[in-house]
């Protein structure tokens, strides 16, 4: 409900941009995107300017920019000086963008800095040994946002922006965030067959599966049960997997708008398994920037990260 003294509650914020309130709790705690006043120095009331900053938010994380590099980039462009510290295990400033051969990684954790020197020098064994340790000191979710996601976003704006350079980097970076993510997919606890899983998969056409790995590590991490399918699953494989395993979820992955398929998504959701008088349908969500620009239908979701995607999957 909005007042015009007081601001936006933050239940009007959240359906207006289509995120959760949790969402922008967590926003405000983690990245310092809140609202300016308070009332009663407790509720949130949102005022013009700070909704901005969300809708900006919104669209950089939506195109695929990491939460803690969106939040900067957003509050940066809105004359905002972000906060001295953040909470705990968050990231700190980075060296500024394009600063001699570096990485303009935005945000990430001070330690960890060495990750991107290393892809540079093609350095294997450093590389395992830092997303060791990233994971066992951060978890998953914060090394994953913080982290992982935000060097292999800055690499590749490094080779769009040095005529294919550093492709090598790239690639080799992303075999090994591919192989410690796989690692601890693969630490999953035993489920019973009959257990209903979450269901990842990429749409027809698309190859890019990190995320989709990313969230598997996750979902072994909280032991709830699920399956990987990989890249560019065909549409028929897609319909006949969700009618043999009944899942409670899908997570149907698009990283650009020429792979995103609505038909497709509002088919799975509209799928229905299970015996007669009980019949039931997976929530969809729709994972990645590709899916951007377009209402979400009933039944379907557009979580923006991996922490969202975990909150919402876990409380199913």
């Amino acid at each position: 409900m909005k007042d015009a003294t007081h601001g936006v509650t933050t239940g009007a914020v959240a359906r207006r941009l289509g995120v959760s309130p949790t969402t922008l709790r967590s926003w405000d705690q983690r990245y310092g995107i809140g609202p300016a006043a308070r009332e009663n120095g407790r509720h949130r009331r949102w005022s013009p300017e700070d909704i901005a900053v969300l809708e900006a938010m919104c669209r950089l994380t939506t195109s695929g920019v990491p939460p803690a590099e969106a939040a900067r980039v957003a509050r940066t462009r809105a004359g905002q000086v972000p906060p001295p510290s953040e909470a705990p295990g968050v990231a700190v400033p980075a060296r500024a963008p394009g600063s001699g051969n570096g990485l303009p990684l935005g945000e990430v954790h001070r330690e960890f800095r060495g990750l991107a020197r290393a892809a540079v020098r093609l350095d294997s064994p450093t590389m395992d040994q830092l997303l060791r340790e990233l994971v066992a000191a951060h978890g998953l979710v914060t090394s994953w946002e913080e982290v992982m996601a935000p060097t292999l976003h800055a690499v590749g704006r490094k080779w769009e922006s040095s005529g294919d350079r550093y492709v090598e980097v790239e690639h080799l970076l992303s075999w090994h965030i591919s192989t410690i993510l796989r690692q601890l997919a693969g630490s999953a606890r035993p489920h019973p067959a009959d257990s209903p899983p979450v269901l990842l998969a990429c749409v027809p056409g698309e190859q890019h599966t990190l995320s989709l790995e990313a969230l598997a590590a996750g979902l072994a991490e909280h032991g709830l049960p699920f399956r990987m399918f990989g890249a560019a699953v065909p549409a028929e494989a897609l319909d006949a997997a969700v009618r043999r395993l009944g899942p409670t979820a899908v997570v149907l992955w698009s990283q650009s708008r020429s792979t995103a398929s609505h038909a497709l998504a509002r088919h799975v959701a509209d799928t229905s398994f299970g015996v007669r008088g009980a019949r039931a349908h997976p929530l969809v969500l729709l994972g990645g920037p590709g899916w951007a620009g377009r209402a979400v239908a009933p039944g379907m979701l557009r979580p923006l990260g991996l922490r969202e995607a975990l909150s919402v999957l876990t409380h199913r």
